[in-house]
């Protein structure tokens, strides 16, 4: 009786066993001047299971928010995607500059080339991801 308890107790005390199933590669920012409050962190995520990226946070900014750049009438035009963004099962999402991308909202000091910061992207059904960005050149391209 004593044994069936303690299995019982071990078995309620245990971390989920689930794997995450969203990888993120590359994460990166762009270094940012003097007194701007705004950046952008870029990445690529990859789901194993059909999800969809909800938010992120970090301590490096006041907001996170969500963002793709697109095409207007001839303009290039950035928005907001309120409803997240869609990861399909084995298919690499790129978060990159000119598309989908993660804005920070009131940087609390400059993103310097060589330093990293950490951001927690949230999901629809996977538990949160913490990952380290690290911050390159202004004019980066890729990482």
């Amino acid at each position: 009786m004593r044994s069936l308890f303690i299995a019982a107790a071990l078995l309620l005390a245990a971390p989920s066993a689930r794997a995450q199933t969203v990888t993120v590669e590359h994460p990166w920012a762009r270094a940012t001047a003097e007194r701007v409050e705004t950046g952008a962190v870029y990445a690529t995520l990859t789901a194993g299971t059909a999800d969809r990226l909800t938010g992120a946070s970090t301590p490096v900014a006041a907001q996170v928010q969500l963002h793709e750049v697109i095409q207007d009438n001839a303009i290039m035009r950035m928005r907001e995607l309120a409803g997240g963004i869609a990861l399909d099962p084995g298919k690499p999402v790129t978060l990159a500059p000119g598309g989908y991308h993660l804005m920070l909202i009131g940087l609390k000091q400059p993103l310097k080339p060589g330093e990293s910061f950490p951001l927690t992207l949230t999901f629809a059904t996977e538990p949160p991801v913490t990952v380290t960005v690290t911050v390159n050149a202004a004019g980066a391209h890729m990482h």
